[in-house]
């Protein structure tokens, strides 16, 4: 492997050992809205872009900063569908000026809420310039604040399960069977989301990981709880339509009840902030196709809160459980990796603006044909670079570390690096520090279905995944000495 490539952005610091661990840890939190003030905005996470007139409940950069003495760790999730890596790259900066953190120790990530503001143009969604403008500066607050609350603090980190509410939503075709992709091709033995009793599909095509990890931060001083990070491989749940969190918010406020962090005693003090990041989720959903019939349909919003309270019992089972410590080591490492793009042949792109020029629009202007969708979206990565550069983290907090990728990571990449890892413990945050479409396996890439579909939203080379796992394990046991 080319010294350049591998090498190409290193920082790491590590600490190990009893003389490397700083006695005093701080630790510090906060949420800073980020909801659009002017309407109708735009949100994405569908193919056709949609507009919200209205705000169901508000978005948040929500951060958490740990320090040791030596390092600083700073973790941000934004209540967003995906988060370009231009705005994380701007507000890392604006924090690390103010901060004196160095951009590698703090992370960026996006939860995949489907009803908040675009970020980043996916499909026919592109977002509004105005708020891309300020977006850098208010999600920069987040971890400027979190680290200016910084006060000792105990930190601990456990896991239980809820296997309740995760799915696979890739089935697979039956022998003899066959449907059409939007490239003209009936060979994808995959289905994504085929529906309940649909009987050209047999079983899931992959597992699930129902392990609901989290780290937690309670005040030295009092007890007082500070803020506790969440993780959970579930794609998003939706239902609602306007401006909203989706379940990473309705976690939040869930999990600072239950810990009664609105006690009066606590007045004057930093509020708790909770936080649901999201796992390995890229091939996983809500929706269970197994099921005998389909679900009845329930009120707006009204699954958000099952899910968010189902979760929420799993958190609390494994806070019930922590073992706080006040002394750990902390390290982080970053790499950008450049991968290929893959790019329509010559043919193709002939006929994708055949298709482009020839399809007629809706009356927004906008696609509803599949095949004309996915030929602009040819048109369009054809003018991508050849490579780009994909940005990956790894973080240790005592015992446990953190993977970061800026893609929706499919679950099987998320438990093999759990199944490999340095430590007792391990989780991976998804949609990290940029975007850059799906991370299928390449086994997956075979199968085929919509997450493999050549897209802005899935594009990276078809070994990507194996090259990120391996560059990742090793960034991994570095942070772990």
């Amino acid at each position: 492997m080319p010294l350049l490539r591998f090498f190409l952005v290193l920082v790491f610091l590590v600490s190990s050992g009893a003389a490397a661990e700083s006695r005093g840890l701080k630790a510090g939190a906060f949420a800073q809205d980020i909801t659009p003030t002017k309407f109708p905005s735009p949100i994405n996470g569908n193919l056709k872009g949609g507009f919200a007139s209205r705000v169901t409940d508000p978005m948040h950069a929500r951060a958490l900063a740990l320090q040791n003495g030596r390092n600083t760790v700073i973790l941000c999730v934004v209540d967003s569908c995906m988060i370009p890596r231009e705005v994380c790259e701007a507000a890392k900066a604006i924090a690390a000026k103010r901060t004196g953190v160095p951009t590698s120790h703090l992370l960026i990530s996006a939860t995949h809420s489907h009803s908040c503001a675009t970020m980043t143009a996916v499909f026919q969604s592109d977002p509004d310039p105005d708020y891309i403008a300020e977006l850098p500066g208010r999600i920069a607050q987040a971890l400027i604040r979190a680290q200016a609350n910084l006060e000792p603090a105990e930190i601990a980190w456990g896991k239980d399960r809820d296997p309740t509410q995760v799915f696979n939503r890739r089935w697979f075709v039956k022998t003899g069977e066959t449907y059409e992709n939007p490239f003209d091709s009936t060979r994808d033995r995959a289905w994504m989301n085929p529906g309940v009793k649909n009987p050209k599909v047999t079983e899931p095509a992959g597992p699930v990981d129902p392990e609901v990890f989290i780290l937690a931060a309670r005040a030295r001083a009092d007890g007082r709880p500070i803020a506790m990070l969440a993780n959970y491989s579930l794609h998003y749940v939706g239902g609602l339509p306007a401006i909203s969190a989706d379940y990473y918010g309705a976690f939040a406020s869930e999990i600072a009840q239950r810990l009664n962090a609105g006690d009066t005693r606590y007045t004057g003090k930093p509020p708790f902030v909770g936080i649901m990041s999201n796992g390995t989720s890229g091939n996983i959903n809500n929706v269970n196709y197994a099921a005998a019939i389909a679900a009845p349909r329930k009120p707006p919003g009204e699954q958000i809160k099952i899910v968010a309270k189902s979760v929420g019992d799993a958190a609390m089972r494994a806070w019930e459980k922590l073992a706080w410590k006040s002394d750990v080591p902390l390290a982080s490492a970053e790499r950008d990796l450049q991968l290929r793009v893959r790019k329509a042949t010559p043919a193709e792109l002939e006929r994708a603006q055949r298709l482009v020029d020839t399809t007629p629009r809706d009356k927004d202007g906008m696609f509803s044909d599949r095949k004309a969708l996915y030929a602009r979206e040819a048109l369009l990565l054809d003018k991508y670079p050849d490579r780009v550069p994909v940005k990956l983290q790894a973080h240790r907090i005592g015992g446990l570390t953190i993977a970061a990728i800026p893609c929706e990571v499919f679950v099987e990449i998320g438990l093999d690096l759990k199944a490999t890892k340095p430590l007792e413990d391990h989780f991976t945050i998804s949609l990290a520090n940029g975007y850059n479409g799906y991370l299928p396996t390449p086994e997956h890439h075979k199968l085929g279905g919509y997450e493999t579909w050549r897209a802005r939203s899935s594009y990276l080379e078809v070994d990507a995944a194996t090259k990120i796992s391996k560059e990742l394990k090793a960034m991994l046991a570095i942070v772990a000495k």
